[in-house]
Order: C-alpha cells, then sequence, then structure tokens
C-alpha cells in the first residue's frame, strides 16, 4: 500500500471499454480527480458523445482489444494526444450467460478474445513505458465472478478468474523486476446496476451496486496503491470465510444465500437486447430476425 494518499490531478489515464456503463462512470470519477482522460470504444461514435458529455478535456479513440494492433495504436494515440499514461484501465468485457452445454464455441471465443486476451494485450500495450518511466498503475476490472464459480455463466466466470489470475502473476513478476512503483489492481465488484448486470438474481442480502461505487473504489485503489479492491469491500469477508471451510457446508451456504442462481436464474428478456449486442461487434449490420438490419455494439464494462 502506498504510504500517502497519491495525487491523481494533471496524471493521464486510458479506459477500454469506456463509452458506457462503469467505464464512463470511472472517466467521469478521474476527470472529477482532475486527470486528463481518454476512453476507447468499439462503438467510436458512442465514445465520442460520452467525452463531449462528460467534456474537461475527455478524448476518444476507437479501440478493439480483441486486435493488438488497435490497443497498441489506441496507447500511442493516448500518449500523442495526452502524454504518457500513468493509468490504463482494462475495462471492456461482455457477459453473455448460458447453461455451459448450450453455450456455442462462437461465444465462449468472444468471451475469452474481449475479457482475457483484451487484458493481456492492454498490459502488454502500455507496462513497457511504465516500467522504463519507473511508475504507473495498471487496474484490471474482474468481478466477484473470477473468485466464485456461479452455474449459467462458466465461461464468463474462466475469464475472470484467468483476470485475478495474471493480474497476481504480473504483479509479482513486476516486484522481481525491480519495478516497485509500478502498480496493480483488480477491481472485483458483484452486481452492478448496467446494462451487463440486468436481469440478474441477486443473493440474500446484497445491496444494489451503482457504477459509481465501483469508479469511487478504484479511484482509492489508485490513491493507496491497494490491490485487491471488493465491491462492495465487505464481500471479502464472505470469501475469506468460505475459503475456510470444506466444500459441501461451503456450497450448502452458497445455496441458502440463492447465491448459487445468481447467473441462472435470470429474466432473459430483460437481457436480450444485451445479449444481442454482445453477441457481435460494432462494425457489423445483419439481418434481425425481423428482417431489418440490426447495428451490434461493443464491449459494457
Amino acid at each position: 500500500m502506498a504510504k500517502q494518499p497519491r495525487i491523481l490531478t494533471g496524471q493521464v489515464a486510458a479506459i477500454t471499454g469506456g463509452a458506457r456503463g462503469i467505464g464512463r462512470a470511472l472517466a467521469e470519477a478521474l476527470v472529477r480527480q482532475g486527470m486528463r482522460v481518454a476512453i476507447g470504444d468499439l462503438d467510436l461514435e458512442l465514445a465520442r458523445t460520452t467525452a463531449a458529455e462528460i467534456g474537461a478535456g475527455t478524448t476518444a479513440f476507437g479501440l478493439d482489444v480483441t486486435d493488438r494492433p488497435s490497443v497498441e495504436r489506441f496507447v500511442a494515440d493516448v500518449e500523442g494526444a495526452l502524454g504518457p499514461i500513468d493509468v490504463f484501465v482494462n475495462n471492456a468485457g461482455i457477459m453473455p450467460l448460458s447453461h455451459f452445454l448450450d453455450e456455442d464455441d462462437a461465444t465462449a471465443h468472444r468471451i475469452i478474445d474481449i475479457n482475457v486476451h483484451g487484458v493481456l494485450y492492454g498490459m502488454k500495450a502500455v507496462l513497457p513505458g511504465m516500467v522504463e518511466r519507473g511508475r504507473g498503475h495498471v487496474v484490471n476490472l474482474a468481478s466477484q465472478a473470477g473468485k466464485f464459480g456461479f452455474a449459467g455463466g462458466a465461461t464468463y466466470c474462466a475469464s475472470k478468474f484467468a483476470v485475478v489470475g495474471v493480474t497476481e502473476s504480473v504483479r509479482a513478476e513486476l516486484r522481481l523486476m525491480g519495478a516497485t512503483d509500478v502498480w496493480l489492481s483488480v477491481v472485483m465488484p458483484a452486481i452492478v446496476s448496467t446494462e451487463l448486470g440486468g436481469g440478474l438474481s441477486k443473493p440474500l442480502g446484497q445491496k444494489d451496486i451503482e457504477p459509481t461505487d465501483v469508479a469511487d473504489a478504484t479511484v482509492e485503489a489508485l490513491q493507496t496503491g491497494r490491490f485487491d479492491v471488493w465491491v462492495p469491500r465487505e464481500n471479502v469477508g464472505v470469501y475469506a470465510l468460505s475459503s475456510l471451510l470444506p466444500r459441501r457446508p461451503r456450497e450448502a451456504i452458497g445455496r441458502a444465500m440463492r447465491a448459487d442462481r445468481t447467473l441462472w436464474s435470470i429474466d432473459a428478456g430483460q437481457r436480450q437486447a444485451y445479449e444481442l449486442r454482445a453477441a457481435r461487434p460494432v462494425a457489423s449490420l445483419e439481418p434481425g430476425d425481423d428482417g431489418p438490419a440490426q447495428l451490434g455494439a461493443g464491449t459494457d464494462g
């Protein structure tokens, strides 16, 4: 942990998937801290609209996190416009849900490409410059689904376990390299009130979480150097307690809290628009079931 809260004013931040949801809330929170912010998104038009609405010099760039040259171009464009990146947030992600045996391979590949490769490409693009400069902070958006496996979202959970694991590993590598002033944080929210989190069943006792709650927790991590960022923070206690229990009682507690049905018992109608948008990139126009061409959209943090 940093000994004193860091001053973020004047620093440069870049956020992937920043046009909506958690990404937008993060951009707004960082601007309030006096940071110079750039957002990247597959939906460039929406990203530009979001940047204009946030104001304060927020800039927008097109970004496909599944394509490493696109990620590297995003980093270069941000640094060309604003200067060296101090904070990089790997926020872009999708959560299509289905029973594992019903999931098609194209959906599984898309989840892994965005949620895992997108994070890997982001770190590989931005960390060399941070290591060379001897400063910087990368924030990877994971989920509490990266600590617990939930029925109905097996591949999504796998992708978030991967994000937690790679962040842990790279943190260890940076320390062995002597890059002690290059920081990493992994943010793990529960269900957030965004389009991505719509139509889900909350566990008993789980309070509503807004994108601003995730943004505020991320700002605190940037100020203090906190690595594990649980939203809400008290859920770390549930994880710590469950880790001490044998599997059967741990699973029994999950069933009693109805946590086992969080991604299983969903409102498919409420999620339909999101699922369609997450299934294909913004650049593609494909015929809808009812005839007219429909425009898919980009990722949503």
